[in-house]
């Protein structure tokens, strides 16, 4: 989807799906080890509208990690713009950074993240601490998140009591509880076997109908295929973007 996509503000004042979210304009990533030069993103140039499910599919080496941080504002490029919602993270400081992050994206991690000796509810609770949420409506918004994903009656409980596709649906309530612009999935099945795996998979997709604009990074083609949207990279470059039809003809 290109940046001329169509842009509309809903009836409650809201943008709507259409809008471009996610806009990278020749972004390099230039590293220098052993006194040579490595290009981790090599120009590439991406937008990716609100309501989209986009998977970013590469090898390990092919820079799709590169390109998650600065998606994700857990790092700037080198060189480039990059504009998420409209602001320019591309000359952020770190501080701005953390705000930005703690106010528009949710994390969906492969090893879900959660602090093991908090329960399930505190844990999802803490983007919402840090993004100074009151107690009473923190505990509301968490206890509605754990509901979202089937949880909220394991509240009390911590994650070692949990299965692995039940803590991932616990880390996917906390992306969601702070009512982010972007979700961002890395390797999200990447520690689940295949059952709970099409679970979480399934799960995306609810979000994605729903209205949620899902970017999922991922090495294994079998899984980007379960997004709408493509992009491959290989080399730091874009070698594919488009549809998921398409890209499954390719394959």
């Amino acid at each position: 989807m290109t940046a001329e996509a169509v842009k509309e503000t809903g009836p409650d004042g809201k943008v709507a799906m259409g809008q471009p979210l996610i806009e990278l304009k020749n972004i390099y990533k230039i590293y220098y080890l052993g006194g040579e030069e490595v290009r981790a993103s090599d120009g590439i140039t991406l937008t990716i509208c609100r309501g989209e499910f986009v998977a970013i599919v590469g090898k390990s080496g092919s820079g799709k990690s590169t390109l998650m941080n600065i998606i994700g504002a857990l790092d700037v490029p080198t060189e480039g713009e990059y504009f998420l919602g409209g602001e320019d993270v591309s000359v952020m400081t770190d501080r701005q950074l953390a705000r930005i992050r703690n106010r528009m994206i949710g994390f969906i991690f492969q090893q879900y993240n959660l602090l093991p000796k908090l329960n399930l509810l505190e844990n999802v609770e803490l983007p919402l601490l840090y993004g100074g949420v009151p107690p009473a409506e923190r505990k509301e918004r968490a206890m509605a998140s754990l509901a979202k994903v089937g949880l909220a009656d394991k509240w009390r409980n911590l994650p070692n009591q949990l299965s692995g596709g039940q803590q991932q649906r616990v880390s996917i309530a906390r992306a969601l509880a702070g009512d982010p612009s972007l979700i961002l999935a890395d390797e999200p099945t990447g520690a689940l076997d295949s059952r709970t795996s099409r679970e979480v998979l399934n799960f995306l997709k609810q979000l994605n109908e729903e209205g949620n604009t899902i970017v999922m990074i991922t090495h294994d083609n079998s899984i980007a295929l379960e997004a709408k949207r493509v992009v491959r990279i290989a080399d730091g470059k874009i070698t594919f973007d488009g549809d998921v039809k398409d890209y499954a003809a390719i394959l």
